[in-house]
């Protein structure tokens, strides 16, 4: 409540009711609540007003549509990473896999279906068949002599491991469109949900080309 209470005007006009704003955030139930406050309304206060909603527990993102830049499709959420980590996880499939891999490794490659080639840590494996990786960044990373990574080549994109920083949760064998936050085209991704837990997900069956 005293949280809510710092977000609201401070007035005490009693216009929503009540003879102060903090009797007002004691009542706040949900946003047609805020509708009794008429200054609420205001531009300057609508960050403040998505800051109440979310300690409310309500998406504040929930009405606005997710476009991909690079091919202007509609996604159904963005992903980020899960808690503590640098990117989203990826399982990753390299076509040759005549090179030997280990984990803590960084690995250069190129996902199927991508024009960007992509850096990542190793962080899981199944040895010349499955890597796990975290993202650690795209070309730029050639500038650095000290930099060193092994080339594992055009690879196939298994699955990816996050958690949805906005937009709706999907269920359990739900093909979904998504945009990975750390994508530099901001592409819109595609694949079949086969694990949910709070906003965590797990996506397998990932296509490039969403129909």
């Amino acid at each position: 409540m005293s949280e809510i209470e710092k977000l609201l005007p401070g007035y005490n006009c009693g216009s929503c009711g009540y003879r102060q704003c903090r009797d007002f955030a004691a009542e706040l139930k949900n946003s047609d609540d805020l509708q009794k406050c008429p200054f609420l309304s205001r531009d300057n206060f609508q960050d403040n007003v998505k800051k109440i909603l979310t300690l409310l527990g309500e998406d504040v993102h929930k009405d606005e549509k997710i476009i991909g830049i690079i091919d202007a499709l509609e996604a159904d959420f963005t992903l980020a990473p899960l808690k503590d980590e640098c990117s989203c996880r990826e399982d990753i499939h390299p076509f040759d896999g005549s090179v030997e891999v280990e984990i803590g490794d960084i690995l250069r490659y190129r996902p199927l279906g991508c024009p960007v080639t992509h850096f990542a840590k190793v962080i899981d494996m199944i040895p010349g068949a499955i890597y796990t990786v975290h993202l650690v960044g795209p070309l730029h990373r050639l500038g650095n002599d000290d930099f060193k990574f092994k080339d594992v080549g055009l690879c196939m994109i298994l699955a990816f491991d996050g958690k949805i920083a906005k937009g709706k949760i999907p269920k359990v064998g739900q093909t979904v469109k998504f945009v990975p936050e750390y994508c530099m085209m901001q592409k819109v991704h595609s694949g079949m949900v086969v694990g949910v837990e709070g906003r965590n997900v797990r996506i397998e069956a990932i296509d490039l080309k969403v129909w």
